[in-house]
């Protein structure tokens, strides 16, 4: 798809990346996610994964310097295996996307939405990763779960499967937010220079948009720091499911033709 960069579509890009970072800002979360299902409604979903990447960094750096010294490093040392897997499935998945088609990808990208929007309200039961027991947090569970949560990172943005690994460590929810952030600053920091030798950006224009989108980022990631404290836990779930659930619908229809 080529990508007309009118002043209302620069307008539209703006206000996602804004309310993906302050989403991001608010829960910990969701910036991949919403901004990729939202911009995958307006361009093909290739170009809309890559335009993320950079901005992504911006967001994740934003939030990474929230964790104190010590909190970094003991969180480096924990989570280290998942990491470096994570970043090894991750360019797996880079190599991959520009070989997938279109409307199908559309398809799966609304199921993925839908399905963790439905396994976060209990409607859809998901195997139980576990509440803080020592048997995940060891180093092949790590890998294992690090090398396909990467995968499928890496080709669709979307990395729920990390997520719900990392909240069922039982880290207070501070500590949640920077833990999140580390581990997806440092995927999306390998995932520029390699979208850049992959060849992904289409044009010098949309890695420049890219570029620029990282001051709505950190803007949307401020707001939604500043809000986090003032905001209760089941609102910000109802803020973040909500959108996923507009969007992982809209998607779905338009990967079936119908919207």
């Amino acid at each position: 798809m080529v990508v007309s960069f009118s002043v209302e579509f620069i307008g539209l890009f703006a206000l996602i990346i804004v309310v993906s970072g302050a989403v991001n800002g608010l829960s910990g979360f969701g910036f991949a996610v919403v901004g990729t299902m939202a911009m995958a409604t307006v361009v093909d979903p290739a170009t809309a994964v890559v335009l993320l990447i950079i901005p992504m960094v911006a967001a994740n750096a934003m939030l990474v310097s929230e964790l104190s010294t010590d909190e970094f490093l003991t969180c480096g040392r924990r989570f280290g295996p998942l990491v470096a897997s994570a970043l090894v499935g991750t360019v797996v998945g880079m190599i991959v996307l520009d070989a997938l088609p279109d409307q199908p990808l559309r398809v799966g990208l609304g199921l993925i939405t839908l399905g963790f929007v439905a396994s976060q309200q209990q409607a859809v039961p998901l195997p139980s990763l576990g509440g803080g027991g020592s048997t995940l947090d060891g180093r092949l569970a790590q890998i294992a779960i690090g090398s396909l949560s990467g995968l499928l990172f890496g080709a669709t943005n979307v990395g729920v499967q990390l997520v719900a690994y990392l909240r069922s460590r039982d880290l207070t929810h501070s500590l949640f937010v920077g833990v999140v952030a580390l581990v997806f600053l440092g995927i999306n920091a390998l995932r520029v220079g390699a979208a850049g030798v992959l060849g992904l950006y289409p044009t010098l224009t949309v890695f420049g948009l890219s570029v620029l989108a990282s001051i709505p980022a950190v803007g949307g990631v401020a707001i939604g720091s500043r809000l986090r404290s003032r905001v209760s836990t089941p609102v910000r779930r109802r803020v973040v499911l909500g959108l996923l659930a507009v969007i992982g619908g809209r998607l779905l229809l338009g990967g079936l033709g119908i919207a």
